[in-house]
C-alpha cells in the first residue's frame, strides 16, 4: 500500500469520517464501518482531502482536461481537488451542477467552466452509480467526453448481482473508476494495527460475506 493511502485511512479515522460499529447501508446490510466524506467540513481537512485525491488522480494516469463535481458532495470536492492540482503545477478548470435548473441569469444546471474535452468526475463513493450515470449523461449531452471517475473509497461490495457498483460503472459506461483507497487498503491498514484487531475481524467477515 502506498504511503499516502495509509495516511488517508489514518486521516479519515482521525477525522471521524471513517467510523467502526454497526451501520445500516442503503442495501439494508449491517456494515461494521461507515464512511461519510461530508464530515470533512473545515478548511484544513478539505485541503488535505483534495491533496489525497490529487495524488490518486496523478497516479492513475487518466488523461483529462477538467473536473466535474456532481451536486452536492462533489461540489467542494471538485474545488479542493482543483486547488490541490494547481499546487502540483496542473491548473485545470472545474464545474458542478445544480439539482434544479436556474431560470434566470445565465440559466441552466451547470455552474463553472464549460463542459468540454475530457471531463473527470469526482465524488465521495459509488453506491448505486446513479449520480455517476446522471453526470455522464450531462457531460455527453454537452458534447464532452467522460474521462473517468475518482472516488474516496471503493467498498468493493456486491450490489444486486455479483458485481460491485464500481464494476458496473466500469463495464456499463466503459470508463475507468479510480479510488483513493479500497476496502483492501482498509483491511491492510487494520492488519498492521494491533489495537484494531476487533475491527479487523468485523470488516474481514463483512468482506467475506458481501465482497467481490
Amino acid at each position: 500500500m502506498s504511503d499516502y493511502r495509509a495516511e488517508f485511512v489514518e486521516f479519515a479515522i482521525a477525522s471521524k469520517v471513517l467510523c467502526f460499529g454497526e451501520f445500516k447501508t442503503k442495501a439494508g446490510r449491517m456494515s461494521p464501518y461507515f464512511f461519510n466524506a461530508g464530515l470533512f467540513s473545515d478548511g484544513a481537512s478539505l485541503k488535505r482531502l483534495g491533496e489525497f485525491y490529487a495524488r490518486a488522480i496523478v497516479d492513475s494516469g487518466i488523461a483529462f482536461d477538467m473536473l466535474f463535481g456532481p451536486a452536492y458532495k462533489g461540489i467542494p470536492l471538485a474545488a479542493s481537488i482543483a486547488i490541490a492540482l494547481a499546487g502540483l503545477g496542473r491548473n485545470v478548470p472545474f464545474a458542478f451542477n445544480r439539482k434544479e435548473a436556474k431560470d434566470h441569469g445565465e440559466g441552466g444546471t451547470v455552474v463553472g467552466a464549460k463542459l468540454q474535452g475530457r471531463v473527470l468526475i469526482v465524488d465521495d463513493v459509488i453506491s448505486a452509480g446513479t449520480s455517476v450515470r446522471e453526470s455522464v449523461e450531462l457531460i455527453r449531452s454537452a458534447g464532452a467526453q467522460a474521462a473517468g471517475v475518482v472516488i474516496a473509497l471503493d467498498r468493493m461490495e456486491r450490489g444486486i448481482g455479483t458485481a460491485s457498483a464500481v464494476q458496473e460503472v466500469r463495464e456499463q459506461l466503459e470508463i475507468p473508476v479510480v479510488a483513493v483507497v479500497t476496502l483492501d487498503h482498509l483491511v491492510e491498514f487494520l492488519e498492521r494495527d494491533t489495537d484494531r484487531q476487533q475491527e479487523l475481524q468485523a470488516v474481514a467477515g463483512y468482506r467475506a460475506r458481501y465482497g467481490v
